[in-house]
């Protein structure tokens, strides 16, 4: 995804780039033509003198050159920048119909990627879940209740951890858990909606704690014998 945005960034950069160096052009092309209209009016004006007075013709025909070999570049570098403007446009063109197509098949990587992830979420569920086998120490040990039957070892965890030492962010959590942000919001989140947990909405990060209910439940559960 942040490829994507980059992807699309860059694009829109591209862009507008393309749209100053246009304008830029424009100005350029504005300026010319209207240093062209004047050295025209100038080319007239010389004409009618000398046609009204031929003592001065050959000063005319000397500012004509003069006019002439002014033009001339000017005409010179319009049209190697028109050509440069054409090539550039053709380039861009080209450049931004690759990038649609990578951020296509980028955006397809991505959705195979997120559907992998979800397995492996599932599968790690399921795993946590599972009780320990026989000679392997346990991650988290901490006696069950029908009412925590259906949560796993880590939401556990978590209603112990807030249990036993209040409020707490979901980044703040994250860090003990050691899961990705994603997965410690989806886990505080169900753990919201399913109503072991209480939220103030006041600010973000939300702070979460332990409902008064499940957290008497915890401590009637740690006070039972083993």
């Amino acid at each position: 995804m942040a490829a994507s945005v980059e992807y699309s960034r860059q694009i829109r950069k591209a862009q507008k780039e393309y749209e100053k160096a246009r304008d830029f052009v424009e100005d350029i092309v504005l300026s010319f033509n209207r240093e062209l209209k004047r050295e025209a009016d100038k080319l007239e004006v010389v004409s009618f003198k000398i046609e009204g007075n031929s003592a001065k013709a050959d000063t005319s025909l000397k500012k004509i050159d003069n006019v002439e070999k002014r033009i001339t570049p000017f005409e010179e570098q319009l049209g190697a920048i028109n050509q440069t403007l054409t090539q550039t446009s053709t380039n861009l063109l080209s450049g931004l119909t690759g990038l649609e197509t990578k951020i296509k098949d980028i955006e397809t990587t991505h959705e195979t990627l997120k559907a992998k992830i979800s397995e492996v979420e599932e599968q790690f569920q399921k795993i946590a879940a599972s009780p320990p086998e026989i000679g392997n120490e346990p991650v988290i040990m901490i006696k069950r209740d029908k009412a925590m039957a259906a949560l796993t070892d880590t939401e556990i965890a978590v209603l112990e951890m807030l249990s036993k030492e209040g409020a707490k962010t979901a980044p703040e959590i994250k860090e003990r858990v050691r899961l990705s942000r994603e997965h410690t919001a989806r886990l505080m989140k169900k753990l919201y909606e399913e109503g072991y947990l209480e939220r103030e909405a006041g600010k973000i990060p939300f702070k979460y704690s332990i409902k008064k209910e499940m957290d008497n439940l915890m401590q009637k559960a740690e006070s039972q014998p083993s």
